[in-house]
């Protein structure tokens, strides 16, 4: 069976809860980003989330985008690693019912999870224990899966890590020895603190395609106006997707420059919105679309998952409601 994707990322349970700002006053976390926590810290934060309602999906942002490929309509493979316990069950099933291939073996880690409180703002923030998605290494990179793949996805929180990092850079280099290409999303503005030498490394290489947002691409460029972020990251990519929130996104594609308005939304829920995009855009690349229309595809799929809780989009766009969309 071949992919459209083959994603390699970290494998987290999500746990999407509704909360007050004064819960996260109260547990005393900043607002709106993500911070890793520890173990024992997760399950503080779990018991003092007892009573709520609790939504729960297999997540991980590269994980999210090979499940919007696959509701699609396409098809995909997920590289990744979980524990032994029921979260990894949980997981590993999920996956499989959305026929979603992961030929990883899980290990005797606890599985990764990411408590995802909501504000009423629709603003998120996230407490992340990495648990066992820390133990992706290169044996867990199966050359033989990437040869099935149109494009494998790399998610830029591999790169935190020296053993992750070694993992995402085997699985590029056998895209490329095997006539893979190769998209990359970098992540979080902090990785790029981090890892900003790699990744413009990629990007004058091996890399076909980034993904970013707006504060990405200024941590990457030093620039404030996103046009001019991305013509400069374009100088040396040719495929550019930059998404801009609610604005839309611009996609450079060999020289040529697609803005891509908006959808119109009642936000519930950030969660997911550019993973979410990433699924329109690979989806339609790899199944004939133009870059254009792919870009469409990816506004109306981010708009969607907004729209509810959690990051899937629950109704999944019928080959009827895409072919209405790209008229």
């Amino acid at each position: 069976m071949s992919y459209d994707v083959y994603g390699i990322g970290n494998a987290i349970v999500d746990l999407q809860v509704q909360v007050e700002d004064s819960f996260l006053e109260a547990i005393g976390v900043q607002k709106g980003i993500m911070t890793l926590v520890e173990a024992d810290q997760q399950q503080q934060i779990l018991g003092a989330l007892t009573g709520k309602p609790v939504n729960r999906c297999s997540g991980g942002s590269a994980c999210n985008t090979v499940v919007g490929v696959a509701d699609f309509g396409g098809r995909g493979a997920y590289a990744c690693k979980v524990g032994t316990d029921e979260f990894g069950s949980f997981y590993l099933g999920e996956l499989r019912d959305l026929g979603i291939s992961c030929e990883v073996p899980a290990d005797g880690a606890q599985t990764g999870t990411s408590v995802i409180l909501i504000s009423n703002d629709a603003q998120r923030t996230m407490l992340t224990h990495l648990g066992a998605s820390t133990g992706l290494s290169t044996d867990d990179v199966n050359r033989y899966e990437i040869t099935k793949a149109r494009y494998i996805y790399v998610e830029g929180y591999l790169f935190a890590s020296p053993g992750t990092r070694a993992a995402a850079l085997a699985a590029i280099d056998m895209a490329k020895e095997e006539g893979v290409k190769v998209a990359l999303t970098v992540s979080d503005p902090f990785l790029i603190s981090m890892c900003r030498d790699v990744f413009w490394e990629l990007i004058r290489g091996p890399v076909d395609l980034l993904f970013c947002n707006r504060e990405e691409a200024h941590a990457l460029t030093g620039l404030e106006d996103p046009v001019a972020c991305a013509r400069l990251i374009h100088e040396h990519q040719a495929n550019v997707c930059l998404t801009l929130g609610a604005d839309g996104s611009l996609i450079l594609h060999d020289g040529a420059v697609y803005p891509i308005e908006g959808v119109p939304v009642q936000a519930v829920d950030t969660t997911g919105a550019g993973d979410m995009y990433a699924a329109g855009v690979l989806y339609g690349i790899t199944n004939g679309l133009t870059w254009k229309q792919a870009g469409h595809l990816g506004s109306h799929a981010a708009a969607r998952v907004v729209s509810q809780l959690g990051a899937r989009m629950g109704r999944k766009f019928t080959p009827a409601e895409i072919e209405k969309l790209l008229r």
